[in-house]
């Protein structure tokens, strides 16, 4: 969003207020109260795969976007939104918002806590969550719909192909392959089906399996972060309801004014 936008402060700000009121009007009668996942500082995986995300760095230096204004502009409207919203806001250090949204959707298969949960986001490697839960669903503020676990989303194939937009070869490739700059060995289809039986894998291909799925499936988050992340969910504060009309006027937030009520948890 941030390439088709002018790096100003108020015009940041207005974007991502707007599209949270949006979606949380939309959301809370039946999904309740609003968490934001933020991105953590640190990425565990970086410390598992070196090799993870690596084009990310050279990417933005190459881009003519101010980046550390823009990400100066969010840090600083997400810690407004801490203190005069009343949206729960959840950070953990350690991870990716992705890890941060999984574990807190997943927590609600526990006994007595299967409450129906909307994850918004265009990323569809929170399908996996829908396999065996009845009660997560995910929004697509891209496509502007839901998109479903049939949507032809199959785990074991996406690990098998790894993920070359975040660096992650496939199964049949070495680490460094995106680091190299050497091409993939070819992933074919015969080979995904054959290898759903894992024990037949050659030895290489079960070690790269075992690397693509601790990067990819949500569900192998190391279990110090998962805790983490479920005992930062459990200490999540939210500002006082009367707290976003005064914030709004003090930002000259004028077309937010109007439509105030949107910001709270319940219609």
């Amino acid at each position: 969003m941030l390439q088709n936008l002018e790096i100003k402060e108020d015009i940041i700000r207005h974007v991502i207020l707007n599209s949270i009121r949006m979606y949380n009007k939309k959301f809370r009668d039946k999904y309740g109260a609003m968490v934001i996942c933020t991105e953590g500082r640190k990425n565990w995986r970086k410390d598992y795969f070196p090799e993870y995300k690596f084009k990310r760095k050279a990417t933005r230096e190459k881009s003519k976007l101010d980046w550390p204004e823009a990400f100066r502009i969010i840090n600083l409207v997400t810690e407004e939104i801490i203190e005069n919203m009343p949206w729960y806001v959840v950070n953990v250090n350690s991870c990716e918002a992705d890890d941060t949204i999984a574990h807190i959707a997943l927590s609600t298969q526990e006994f007595g806590q299967h409450e129906d949960v909307m994850i918004v986001s265009s990323d569809k490697d929170f399908l996996q969550l829908q396999a065996n839960t009845d009660n997560i669903q995910q929004f697509s503020p891209m496509l502007k719909k839901l998109i479903l676990q049939e949507d032809k989303f199959d785990l074991h194939e996406h690990v098998c192909k790894g993920d070359s937009s975040d660096g992650v070869p496939n199964i049949l490739s070495p680490d460094d392959t995106f680091v190299s700059g050497v091409r993939q060995s070819p992933m074919t289809k015969k080979k995904i089906e054959e290898w759903r039986d894992l024990s037949i894998m050659p030895e290489d291909a079960q070690r790269n399996y075992k690397r693509n799925s601790t990067l990819i499936d949500l569900r192998e988050t190391p279990k110090d972060v998962q805790d983490e992340i479920l005992k930062a969910y459990g200490d999540r504060k939210k500002a006082h309801a009367t707290k976003p009309l005064n914030y709004l006027i003090k930002k000259r937030c004028r077309n937010l004014i109007e439509c105030v009520g949107d910001f709270n948890n319940k219609s």
